[in-house]
């Protein structure tokens, strides 16, 4: 039976990662806050990711462990680490978490004069033109898999039972960071489909016909991190299961 506190804690958490990671990236990149150097706008973005992350996964952590990601629960789900009707539960849990976020946003940024949808967009993803780099639709794949897998397999492995206690929080926020460090420039860097989802929904256009790929490659990159996981740390009966609802 699904927990709705776990729920719960789910959707505020995806829903406080978009409104503040997403609009840190949006006042960066859509309004150009960056100044004369776009690096600044990459950093301020990346720690945003980073930092919200790491503050949730010690407030709602010991509730539902965290994920406000779809890729993660797949990737808990594919190590044999939560069963496929809790993981499902916790995806819609995100994706609607994701999507009142983004939606709380856009209407903090509909009362700014000069904001336009179109022109400031909301801190969307994207390939082709629609990245700074002007990566290409398979390049775009590939890189959100590897990002996705190196994300996710940092999870998965700082939360085995061997790990260092009480460092997980910390090194999963860290993760986000570099992982945007370099994403940004090449992709905006998704690794979380419920993050890109949410803002495309609400600014359409290219963001949503491209978002398939956000969606789907950092799905694949969970799975590819399970595997992996399992392969080097052995099997889910030996890892340390998510700390259950208090």
């Amino acid at each position: 039976m699904l927990n709705p506190r776990k729920l719960a804690a789910e959707f505020l958490g995806t829903a406080v990662l978009v409104f503040i990671a997403v609009g840190v990236a949006t006042e960066s990149f859509g309004f150009k806050l960056f100044g004369t150097s776009v690096a600044a706008g990459v950093v301020a973005t990346a720690f945003a990711f980073g930092l919200v992350l790491l503050a949730l996964a010690y407030a709602i952590g010991p509730v539902s462990g965290c994920h406000v990601n779809p890729a993660v629960t797949l990737g808990f789900v594919a190590a044999g680490r939560m069963k496929l009707g809790e993981g499902v539960g916790y995806m819609v849990a995100q994706f609607a978490g994701a999507l009142a976020g983004a939606a709380l946003l856009w209407e903090v940024f509909t009362n700014i004069p000069t904001y336009s949808r179109k022109l400031q967009g909301l801190g969307t993803d994207g390939y082709g033109k629609a990245s700074l780099l002007h990566l290409n639709q398979t390049v775009a794949f590939l890189t959100e898999v590897i990002l996705t897998f190196v994300f996710v397999a940092v999870i998965l492995f700082v939360t085995h039972k061997a790990a260092i206690q009480g460092a997980a929080g910390l090194a999963i926020g860290v993760a986000l960071v570099v992982v945007h460090l370099i994403g940004i420039p090449l992709t905006g860097t998704s690794v979380n489909p419920a993050r890109s989802l949410g803002p495309a929904l609400i600014v359409g256009g290219t963001a949503l016909s491209q978002v398939w790929l956000f969606i789907v490659a950092p799905l694949v990159g969970a799975v590819l991190a399970a595997l992996v996981h399992l392969l080097i740390s052995g099997r889910a009966d030996i890892v340390t299961e998510p700390a259950p609802a208090s």
